[in-house]
């Protein structure tokens, strides 16, 4: 399954050979691609002449639906025609069987180090529309007060950090959390991670603990999510607050992961800057970055960038489509160039490639129908499972502990992502909200179909 580079680069006058081998003109080496790839260029070939923007996507997948009446291509971009965009599937049952032999013969399960984040969560199922809940809002004020009942509402354990701990402790890795929290909220972590063993020590105790109100609302495309939230202390968790033991911790680990980089108001880029410098000091560590949404402390996103992003310290960026687009806009005009041009699907894509060839780090892209890596090589598309999800939040958390325990363990790029868009999947369809073990994911994959892009 994994991913072929051609040695020698085809000529890149020919169009056969651009469709073939993913040629792009701008690259020095050809990128990757799937021997299987092949056949959908032939059958591209005979496709209307008509063109439609995409990106460099090559894998036996099909590409994402984009905006098909979009007709300008850009250079150093490839092209697909749009048959190509309706290719046949992946052949999942060989792929799933790929993951259930790995699932079911054990993997290797890494030290994890994870930061800084922990949120007391209570979540708010509105099954209405936002301006239909406006409007009961308006209707209460209006008559001076009163109550909305029916609501359904529920206490859980939040914060990118410590899901993130929840779903990688389910898999059996060994996690360690530095975590900001409140005494409340180290009694509540306990009572959330009380199944695993797991090395509380050091969590640290401060004055406020981190508190979100999540409003779920239906919408024609799903379930959407705002979250309001009070930081409490975590605004002001810097490196000043680690120890030289927890340091020690860090250069010993198999990974060091960062989350909520916006949620660290005041100090998040100094913290991702040391903590980052120090787990690469032995070699032996590999650094994941997972801002979550940084445009609440959107001034400070140049100097993240400067100072983290463009350096060689981050081995994997795993971004959303506005995560994506936020950071590619900082590096190319021609990202808010094409803001109203093309679907943000599209853009998403687009951005994710423009991060690859600006950064050092591999790009992990997520979204709610399908996954991407992208890399100077090459990207690999994975369209994500077909569940209904019964939540709007902590998705990508799950997400983010199926793509670590996949690179750990050597995946090739697709099955890493299947992997991790399982793990969500999981997660999104449990009616608890319960992040799956190795059993629960097997029952998962024996049955689950992807979606049709």
């Amino acid at each position: 399954m994994d991913a072929t580079v051609i040695k020698a680069p085809p000529d890149p006058t020919n169009g056969m050979a651009q469709l073939r081998y993913g040629y792009n003109p701008t690259a020095k080496l050809p990128v990757a691609y799937e021997k299987q790839n092949a056949l959908a260029a032939n059958n591209a070939m005979d496709a209307s002449n008509s063109k439609i923007s995409a990106l460099n996507i090559n894998t036996s997948n099909p590409c994402p639906k984009v905006n098909c009446s979009s007709q300008h291509t850009r250079k150093g971009y490839f092209s697909f025609t749009e048959k190509q965009l309706h290719r046949k599937p992946l052949n999942m049952r060989s792929r799933t069987s790929t993951l259930l032999d790995f699932l079911k013969n054990g993997f290797k399960t890494p030290n994890v180090v994870v930061m800084p984040d922990f949120f007391m969560d209570r979540l708010i199922n509105l099954d209405c529309s936002p301006q239909s809940f406006s409007a009961q809002i308006t209707d209460v004020i209006e008559r001076k007060g009163g109550s909305i009942d029916h609501i359904p509402q529920k206490d859980q354990r939040g914060g990118n950090a410590i899901n993130v701990a929840s779903a990688l402790l389910a898999l059996g890795a060994k996690v360690t959390p530095i975590i900001c929290t409140s005494n409340l909220g180290l009694e509540q972590i306990r009572f959330h991670l009380k199944d695993y063993e797991v090395d509380t020590s050091h969590i640290k105790i401060f004055p406020e603990a981190s508190v979100t109100t999540a409003l779920e609302f239906k919408t024609d495309s799903g379930k959407a999510n705002i979250m309001l939230r009070d930081l409490g202390s975590l605004a002001e968790f810097g490196p000043a607050e680690l120890t030289e033991d927890e340091y020690q911790l860090i250069e010993d680990a198999d990974y060091v992961c960062l989350f909520n980089w916006a949620g660290t108001l005041n100090y998040g880029t100094r913290l991702a800057e040391i903590v980052f410098k120090r787990a690469k000091a032995k070699g032996k560590c590999k650094t994941y970055l997972d801002t979550a949404d940084p445009l609440p402390n959107e001034e400070a996103i140049p100097k993240l960038m400067e100072k983290v992003l463009e350096t060689d310290q981050v081995d994997i960026l795993s971004v959303n489509e506005n995560e994506a687009v936020t950071f590619a806009s900082q590096l190319s005009s021609e990202v808010n160039a094409q803001r109203r041009k093309i679907e943000f699907n599209e853009l998403a894509l687009l951005s994710a490639q423009i991060l690859a060839k600006k950064l050092k780090a591999r790009i992990d892209l997520h979204t709610t129908t399908f996954s991407v890596t992208v890399k100077p090589e090459g990207a690999f598309f994975v369209p994500a499972f077909k569940v209904k999800p019964l939540r709007a939040t902590g998705a990508g958390d799950a997400w983010d502990a199926g793509n670590l325990i996949g690179d750990a363990n050597g995946l090739s790029d697709d099955d890493r992502l299947t992997l991790a868009n399982a793990v969500s999947a999981c997660y999104l369809s449990d009616p608890e909200g319960a992040h799956p073990t190795r059993q629960a994911l097997m029952k998962f994959l024996r049955k689950a179909k992807t979606l049709d892009l």
